[in-house]
């Protein structure tokens, strides 16, 4: 079964098409889809029914997907494609089958919290009192909203609104201001020690895992070639335009390799690198269509080539340079990174998993030009470096893995410098309000609410009176 023919993880269609749809099934019906079952590469998903909206989800790693009831033992993943249930003579459910590929029941009895489908339990009662974050032993520093120019009124609106599902999966919400965590709050089944996917987030560590790499001389500059750290290899469709990819090129999007996440017709296929035995030679493999330090083309290859540079610069695995490096200097320990390019990683896309608390010290960290505390953990150059344009990637503008964006508030633009993932992932970067905004989610492949949230109800409060 392909990857993309029931959980969607690079699906860009939406869910328009089933309005139509007519077959309906009840929650208790659904419950009896559930269960823990087989799925690629000898992982598990689950599949539950949500007693929120009488949904069924398919689960992987906590990211939930829905399916939609087709017929009856039939649902359609958001691309349409079916996934049939299957029953015994005795009309049990024991599997499913999609792609002409069928996966077993492992396990019936599986208890799914009810925690997890409400942004908070009793919405009905809600009414928000805001508290002032609790001061951890991380290195945060906490504060009150008072004298910080953000707005009470609007930010009990947000919380109004998340909890009664006008903006759904949304985990968390985080704003840093002046130095101070002063706003921080957790919907469904997330709180501040839980550990949160960052999907594409990832990108903007391995940058900065970079820049420290080079800052310590592990990795002689940004313009080495990329071709020049895999000798071992021998490439498909080398030319020397290939042959002169740097390590800088791979850090803007610009290797000018055929791959494009946006371009339906690109070789470079996202899924099909996450499925293959080596993600390194499948994305160099690929032909060129470009210079390098061409045309901005948004590539996941990019940013994994980069990771393996630096284990073999620094002779150690990313995660085990992230932790004695970067994580260390500013108190992360609770952190999950399997960062393996190989088809064993294709459900998990070498991502790395921190608490949102820990989300935004990465980002406060960049708006102190990489100082913390007393310790420059990343050169100043190379945050600047980072933080300007260099190309110009789905039409937004792009440093070095960090998207360079803006978000337009009753006719004021507020510019801000992002790392962000699929789902609602987004760390971003305020300088001129000294500010720092988390959010965390599960909208994935589906339009995410959290520039919305920071554009109502979080910037309006800088806007000049």
């Amino acid at each position: 079964m392909k990857k993309n023919c029931l959980l969607l993880l690079f699906s860009l269609s939406v869910f328009s098409g089933y309005a139509q749809q007519k077959f309906k099934v009840n929650y208790e019906q659904l419950k009896e889809y559930e269960g823990v079952y087989e799925y690629q590469n000898n992982t598990t998903l689950q599949i539950a029914a949500s007693p929120k909206d009488t949904i069924l989800y398919a689960i992987i790693n906590e990211s939930k997907y829905p399916l939609k009831p087709s017929e009856k033992d039939v649902f359609l993943n958001s691309s349409k494609e079916k996934v049939t249930f299957l029953r015994n003579k005795t009309s049990v459910i024991t599997g499913y089958s999609s792609d002409e590929k069928t996966f077993n029941l492992i396990n019936k009895k599986v208890v799914f919290p009810k925690e997890m489908w409400y942004p908070r339990l009793n919405a009905k009662d809600f009414k928000y009192v805001y508290q002032q974050p609790k001061k951890e032993l991380d290195g945060l520093v906490t504060g009150t909203l008072d004298n910080t120019g953000l707005d009470k009124v609007l930010l009990n609106e947000m919380m109004q609104k998340i909890v009664d599902g006008v903006y759904p999966n949304v985990h968390s919400v985080l704003i840093i201001k002046d130095g101070k965590l002063v706003f921080e709050e957790y919907f469904y089944e997330y709180n501040k020690t839980k550990l949160h996917e960052m999907r594409s987030a990832t990108k903007s560590i391995v940058s900065a895992l970079t820049g420290i790499a080079i800052d310590k001389g592990l990795i002689k500059g940004k313009d080495e070639t990329v071709l020049s750290y895999f000798p071992e290899y021998t490439f498909k469709n080398l030319t020397d335009d290939k042959r002169q990819i740097t390590i800088e090129n791979l850090l803007t999007n610009q290797s000018g390799l055929d791959c494009d996440v946006s371009n339906p017709k690109s070789e470079g296929n996202e899924t099909k690198m996450n499925y293959s035995d080596d993600w390194i030679q499948y994305t160099l493999d690929l032909p060129m269509i470009d210079v390098p330090n061409g045309r901005g083309m948004y590539c996941s290859g990019n940013p994994i080539i980069v990771g393996r540079i630096i284990e073999k610069a620094t002779k150690m695995t990313l995660p085990d340079f992230a932790k004695q490096t970067l994580f260390k200097d500013i108190g992360i320990t609770n952190f999950k990174w399997n960062f393996k390019p190989d088809i064993s990683s294709a459900e998990t896309f070498c991502q790395v998993y921190l608490t949102p608390r820990d989300m935004a010290k990465f980002g406060l960290l960049y708006l102190n030009k990489g100082l913390w505390g007393s310790k420059q953990v990343v050169s100043k150059a190379w945050i600047q470096e980072s933080l300007t344009k260099h190309a110009v990637v789905q039409g937004v503008n792009y440093g070095y893995l960090w998207w360079l964006k803006y978000l337009e508030v009753n006719g004021v633009r507020y510019n801000g410098k992002v790392a962000q993932g699929n789902g609602g992932q987004k760390i971003y970067i305020w300088e001129d309000q000294n500010m720092i905004t988390v959010i965390t989610g599960g909208n994935y492949n589906v339009q995410s609410p959290a520039d919305e949230l920071i554009q109502k109800y979080i910037l309006p409060s800088f806007n000049k009176k």
